[in-house]
Parts: C-alpha cells; sequence; structure tokens
C-alpha cells in the first residue's frame, strides 16, 4: 500500500487557535496614538494661532454673545432652582442638629466653591459644545472650511481660535452670574421660612467665603471654558461620514468635554485642597 503523496501547492493546514485570536488590539492602540498626537497637535496650534495676527475681534465678540448671553436663559432657570432645591434638601439635616443658623454659610460655601462652577460647565457643555461640533462638523463635510483657504482666510484662526477663546471669557462669567442667581433663589427660601433680612443673610453667608474660594472658582470655570471650547473645535474640524459624521460630531464633543470637567474638577480640588492645609 503506497503511503499518500503530499502536494506541494495544496494549502496548509491553518495552526489551532491562540488565546490572543479575534482580540484586535495593536490597531486600537495605534488609533489612540493617533488621536493622541493630533489632539496635542491641535492644542499646540492654538496657542500658535492665537497669538500671531489678525485677531478676528468681531468674530470674538459674535461668539462672546452666542455663548453668554444666548446661554443666559437656561443659566438663570438652572441656578435658580438650584438654590431653592439645595437650601430645601440642606434645612432638615442641619435643623436636626439645631444648626438652621448655618444654612447661608452652608449654601454659600457650596454655591460658590463647587455647585457653580460645576453646574454652569455643564450646562455650556451640552448647549455651547454641542452646537460648536455640530456647526464646524457640518462646515467641514460640506467642505466649506478647504473654500475659507482658497479664499485666504486661516480657518483655524476664524473658527477655532475666536470659539475657544470665547468660551474661555464667557463661562466664568456665567458662573459669577449662575452663583448670583443660585443665592437669590436659597435668600427667598429662607427668608419665606425663617424671616431672615437679606444683610443678615449676606452677613452669614460671605463671613466663611475666603479670597482662595473665590480665585478657585473662577479659575476653574477658565479651564472649563477653555476645555469646551477645544474639545469642540477639534471634534467639529474633524468631522467624517457626511452628515453622520456632524451628530458623531456633536455628541463627542459633550461626552468628552464633560468627562475632561469631572477629571478636572477632581484635580483642581486636590489642589485647592493642598494650599488650603499649607
Amino acid at each position: 500500500m503506497t503511503p499518500p503523496t503530499t502536494d506541494p501547492a495544496a494549502p496548509h493546514a491553518a495552526p489551532p487557535p491562540g488565546p490572543t485570536d479575534g482580540v484586535v488590539l495593536w490597531p486600537a492602540i495605534d488609533r489612540f496614538a493617533i488621536s493622541m498626537h493630533n489632539a496635542a497637535a491641535f492644542f499646540g496650534r492654538f496657542w500658535l494661532e492665537a497669538t500671531w495676527r489678525p485677531f478676528h475681534v468681531r468674530e470674538i465678540i459674535r461668539q462672546c454673545y452666542e455663548v453668554g448671553v444666548r446661554s443666559l436663559p437656561l443659566i438663570t432657570l438652572t441656578g435658580f432652582i438650584t438654590g431653592i432645591v439645595f437650601t430645601k434638601q440642606s434645612r432638615p439635616s442641619l435643623a436636626a442638629f439645631g444648626a438652621t443658623s448655618w444654612l447661608p454659610s452652608l449654601i454659600t460655601i457650596a454655591l460658590v466653591r463647587s455647585l457653580a462652577p460645576l453646574i454652569t460647565a455643564l450646562i455650556a457643555a451640552g448647549k455651547v459644545g454641542s452646537s460648536i461640533g455640530a456647526e464646524l462638523g457640518s462646515m467641514k463635510v460640506t467642505e466649506q472650511i478647504e473654500a475659507m483657504e482658497v479664499s485666504a482666510i486661516n480657518p483655524f484662526k476664524y473658527l477655532v481660535v475666536t470659539r475657544t477663546i470665547a468660551t474661555t471669557v464667557m463661562v466664568p462669567m456665567l458662573m459669577l452670574y449662575c452663583a448670583f442667581v443660585g443665592l437669590i433663589g436659597a435668600f427667598m427660601n429662607i427668608s419665606g421660612s425663617e424671616s431672615t433680612s437679606l444683610p443678615a443673610f449676606i452677613k452669614a453667608g460671605f463671613s466663611d467665603i475666603s479670597f482662595l474660594d473665590a480665585w478657585s472658582s473662577v479659575i476653574k470655570a477658565i479651564i472649563y471654558g477653555f476645555t469646551i471650547g477645544l474639545i469642540a473645535s477639534y471634534q467639529g474640524v474633524n468631522a467624517t461620514s457626511g452628515t453622520r459624521g456632524v451628530g458623531v460630531a456633536a455628541n463627542a464633543s459633550v461626552v468628552l468635554s464633560m468627562f475632561m470637567i469631572f477629571i478636572e474638577e477632581v484635580l483642581i480640588v486636590q489642589i485647592i485642597s493642598w494650599l488650603r492645609d499649607t
């Protein structure tokens, strides 16, 4: 009986599957590394373009109006409700210890230190971030950005720098306004329940607020505004896949902005706590 002959042209049998077969690891790492490189280059280009003329002051003012004035109704409603709700939720806990007189101080510290910057940043990320991402994304997929380059206009400076500067400037202003409106809501709730006068509320509320508390909130709002503007612009100018990419860019602008805001909040709180203890 002759042994079976082996045809050299016949395909070889596939090796048995290994433990890592089917796991796409390196392409995912490559994409992540490339996206980090592109984001770092985008960040560096912003600082380079922001220091060169022209500065497009009129466009910056227009974007400040879009970011700030058009967000006032939502900031007003949210800040006012936050002041009322936080006051109502805090009163029973303080009343159990007979410390309702600390309520103005508690509300003021909470609003100034944390609630006003965080609420304002999240609202701006949802409203302004999605708007910037969708607007620049639609301009990208319809080739309007390329048309600006043909017209000898720097689209990065005109579109990205102006919007990022506007969010960096206006988010701190919106934060201060949100804290003011929140304190008004808290005062109305406290005065209706305990007949506290406005001077007494202000004196008790701001007795424990330090210079570091006020400036740390402003600095946080500046960082949050810069983050929102830069992330939304980056997602918009890198939108792909036609009209579907516009929705992806708007959604990614909101999600990534909120994610970075929470990370920055944790880091800044740790730094401020260290400064307060030293």
